[in-house]
């Protein structure tokens, strides 16, 4: 055999700071050795206003997924410091490098990271403390430099050296306690921390994160938790006032009794007139007639006291029915967790409980109780479903079923390309399912989106978040409008932008980008496009390409769900009406977009399309600038010849991403229809 010999450095390497998150891309060394099997190695260094002067960066920063041994050629750095230039020197190697005498090929970048971190969090507080959790809240930092997008809350045992006390001052014990820590995070300044040991101390730790980076550790508090006693304690605290409530409840019950029977005539005048009322508000809620046997859904906003919604759609539960296992995640007002809950007669269910924070405000209370008013009047098997409600003790708590396999958009990420064509059709009929029984029921989303899809061990999709069909203040893909309140752009129909003409309609478009959003697995809509240019690109007839394997039929649908007048979108009948004779059809999926020369029964006229004189001007506007040297190294110099490449091509010429892989092909898949279309109309390119 021929002998080989270690890889030369890479090439083209490239950052984005996005966030708190540093990625680093590369290009595969032109000479990679002979050999097959090339791995990437990254060292990080600090370096001061002398480039001589540079160390290790030490265990501060993360690579993700490591820094050694990298199979791809990309890795992500985070918790790294601002205003620090950090250089990264990137090594290519294959198996014989470490047999090698000569000095290591490698590649450098340097990155400034500019930024103002925020201050650090003051003083923390125990709100409340049990067996195995403690409640802590705080203020926010008074000079965030940013919004703020979460907290990370670090919590250790406190423990004690077996050694004499004489002797602790010659020790660091907080060197020892730290040896093994949890985290968390949230995204309001309080938080439940559960999983705790009872009567036990833990040093707590809180940093603050913005767009610009970490601020530094707050000092450290110690909390300890509640014992059995504590807990005994509380429970008949809670049974005094109960008792007292219902000896207070009585009394009053008998003066009603007494004020009623002496006003009878007159309060049943009143009832009388409220019934009338009701019904009538009833029939007509929404615009719409109600007809006996036909539900249709309520906005909780009619309903002069809110919180009567609530108990109207909402069975209230026990709190000692339920058990918090752990925190997943963070939500608009408080934590996410994981937990049990026991229903009566039945063995123990997986729920997924959502918790008020500690120092709300009515509105808070009012408006994170209005997602369960919502979802307690739906009933379908792709709507997220609602086992019930806490509100007559703390924490308030909202509890869902639980869903396995989490937001639709992450799971599609993480299983890039692993499942088939018909299971993706199966998981958007599900979706789609979902969205005809909210239309028939009157109720529009708002913010449907893969992101507010569940998905559980089936596969099967649930419609969720319910309670952003309000105004989405908090959310990051959202942007102002003219009107002051914010919606998701790269979702949302033309209409609702520009006049928040929300209806079935609009979602119907929301359905569309869903739909791309599943057969690319989890793409970003529109790429790296500001929002203000998906909105111009939109009004001057630009819809996004076909994802790469998608069949024709399917991104025929997308671009109906896509018209620019809301009339001409189909229903969402006439969608799972679609999607059903697909699956009875499975062949009808087998022709690729890339697979024809013209899409069949277009719907209407193929919007204008830019043509580019350059690949350089192509490049550039996909985002994809950084392969400029790679197409022209490879001869690739005129769009007439780009337009021939194939999958492999790209892949040859070093475009080893998979998302960068799809985004260019999908560009040139568009073009070459458009190129079609024009020449079809005897028009030459």
């Amino acid at each position: 055999m021929a002998c080989t010999r270690p890889p030369s450095a890479p090439r083209n390497v490239i950052f984005n700071i996005n966030e708190t998150a540093l990625l680093l891309e590369w290009s595969p060394p032109s000479d990679t050795g002979g050999r097959k099997d090339l791995t990437y190695s990254v060292i990080c260094k600090k370096c001061g206003s002398d480039a001589s002067q540079c160390e290790i960066c030490g265990g501060g920063i993360r690579f993700v997924p490591r820094h050694t041994g990298l199979i791809n050629s990309s890795v992500t750095v985070l918790d790294f410091v601002s205003h620090v230039n950090y250089t990264f020197e990137i090594e290519a190697m294959n198996g014989v490098s470490e047999l090698s005498f000569s000095p290591k090929q490698f590649t450098a970048i340097t990155v400034t990271t500019d930024q103002d971190a925020p201050s650090l969090i003051g003083m923390v507080r125990k709100d409340w403390a049990s067996q195995n959790s403690i409640a802590l809240s705080w203020q926010e930092p008074d000079f965030p430099n940013g919004a703020i997008l979460d907290y990370e809350i670090k919590y250790y045992e406190k423990v004690y050296p077996r050694i004499a006390p004489a002797f602790w001052h010659y020790l660091r014990v907080e060197e020892h306690e730290q040896l093994s820590y949890s985290s968390t995070r949230s995204k309001a300044p309080s938080v439940i921390v559960t999983g705790l040991k009872p009567a036990t101390k833990y040093i707590f730790h809180i940093r603050v994160r913005t767009a610009t980076g970490y601020s530094g550790y707050s000092q450290k508090f110690e909390f300890e938790t509640g014992d059995e006693t504590s807990d005994i304690a509380a429970e008949q605290g809670q049974i005094l006032v109960i008792a007292t409530a219902a000896v207070g409840g009585f009394t009053l019950l008998v003066i009603l009794t007494l004020f009623f029977l002496i006003t009878g005539r007159c309060q049943w005048y009143i009832k009388a007139k409220m019934k009338s009322e009701e019904k009538r508000r009833a029939h007509l809620q929404n615009g719409h007639l109600r007809f006996p046997g036909t539900k249709t859904y309520i906005d909780p906003d009619t309903y002069e006291d809110p919180s009567l919604a609530v108990h109207e759609f909402a069975k209230e539960i026990d709190p000692s029915r339920i058990r918090i296992e752990r925190v997943i995640g963070a939500g608009e007002f408080g934590e996410v967790c994981s937990g049990r809950l026991k229903t009566p007669g039945k063995r123990e269910i997986p729920v997924a409980i959502k918790t008020l924070k500690g120092g709300y405000v009515d509105r808070q209370r009012r408006d994170f109780l209005r997602e369960a008013s919502i979802m307690g009047q739906f009933d379908h098997p792709n709507i997220i479903r609602l086992e019930g409600v806490v509100t007559k003790s703390r924490p308030v708590m909202i509890v869902v079923e639980y869903m396995e396999n989490g937001s639709l958009d992450s799971f599609l990420r993480k299983h890039d390309g692993h499942f088939t064509v018909i299971q993706l059709v199966g998981m958007l009929r599900g979706i789609a399912s979902g969205m005809k029984y909210l239309s028939d029921m009157g109720y529009v989303h708002r913010d449907l989106a893969a992101r507010n899809i569940l998905v559980n061990s089936n596969l099967m999709c649930k419609v969720s978040d319910f309670g952003l069909s309000r105004v989405l203040e908090d959310d990051p893909e959202a942007a102002y409008t003219t009107s002051g309140g914010k919606i998701p752009i790269r979702w949302t129909a033309p209409e609702a932008i520009a006049y928040r003409k929300f209806s079935s309609a609009s979602d119907t478009w929301s359905y569309g980008i869903v739909m791309w959003e599943v057969m690319s697995y989890g793409e970003r809509p529109y790429w790296e496009m500001s929002n203000q240019d998906v909105i111009l690109s939109i009004e001057e007839g630009y819809r996004l390409p076909a994802p790469m394997g998608c069949p024709a039929s399917l991104h025929q649908l997308m671009l109906h769900c896509w018209q620019k007048e809301r009339n001409h979108r189909p229903k969402f009948t006439d969608i799972v009406s679609f999607l059903d004779k697909l699956i009875r059809n499975p062949s009808s999926l087998h022709t690729l977009v890339e697979d024809i020369l013209v899409m069949p029964d277009s719907p209407g006229e193929v919007p204008e399309y830019p043509f580019f004189v350059s690949v350089s001007d192509w490049l550039d506007s996909i985002k994809m600038g950084q392969y400029k040297t790679n197409f022209m190294a490879a001869g690739y110099t005129t769009m007439d010849l780009v337009l021939r490449m194939s999958i492999d091509d790209i892949r040859r010429i070093g475009v080893v991403l998979i998302g960068h892989q799809r985004r260019i092909v999908s560009s040139l898949q568009t073009l070459r229809l458009h190129m079609m279309h024009i020449q079809e109309k005897g028009f030459h390119v």
